[in-house]
């Protein structure tokens, strides 16, 4: 039985949640981060020396860094699902998993926390208004992909950087702000609600 070490609430969690929905994984969920167990604690560090969820644990292996975790767990168990085995396709997924681990996410980050998750110390407005900048610039070129493939970000078919970039999508939609029309993202945002393990893990009503 796999263990995922994190908070359902936080979106790398979450990526690991839903590839293994995807991947027909049984796993067990423990709540670790703020506002449940404390991962500042010599017991975590010295599973992640980071502090920071999630974490991983497959028998005695252990695992940290959320988009390392879902490549590992392709890997396998996928017998080639989720995580293509030709080098080209899988440069592909490669690619965008990092874009939105590199580029999205860190634009998206303070908009998010400071209208979404009304935290006080994401109030400036100046800050929000240049991280909704970036975030909708970012968002623009996804939209180009889309246009592009007209099925998923790493080409027709789904994979691992649908899961990263779907629940960054699913914060897009969430946040309350106006947002320009994409209708690129959101016809992507639908297909992607067919899918049950997006439901349970992304568009499940938490931003």
């Amino acid at each position: 039985m796999l263990t995922i070490l994190g908070k359902r609430t936080s979106i790398n969690v979450r990526k690991v949640l839903w590839a293994c929905a995807e991947l027909g994984l049984p796993c067990r969920q423990e709540d670790w981060g703020s506002g449940f167990r404390d991962v500042d604690t010599d017991e975590f560090r010295a599973l992640n020396p980071n502090a920071m969820v999630p974490v991983l644990l497959d028998g005695d292996f252990v695992l940290w860094e959320s988009n390392s975790i879902i490549r590992y767990l392709a890997n396998r168990y996928g017998g080639g699902a989720l995580y293509p085995s030709d080098a080209m396709a899988r440069a592909h997924v490669d690619q965008w998993l990092d874009w939105q681990a590199s580029d999205l996410n860190p634009a998206w980050s303070y908009a998010f926390m400071g209208l979404a998750r009304q935290s006080p110390e994401h109030a400036d407005a100046a800050r929000i208004q240049a991280s909704l900048q970036a975030w909708t610039r970012f968002m623009t070129v996804l939209e180009g992909r889309l246009a592009r493939t007209r099925a998923h970000v790493a080409g027709t078919a789904f994979s691992l950087a649908d899961i990263a970039i779907g629940l960054s999508v699913n914060r897009w939609f969430e946040t309350p702000f106006a947002r320009p029309a994409l209708p690129e993202v959101q016809a992507y945002y639908q297909r992607l609600s067919e899918r049950a393990g997006f439901m349970a893990h992304g568009r499940n009503g938490v931003p």
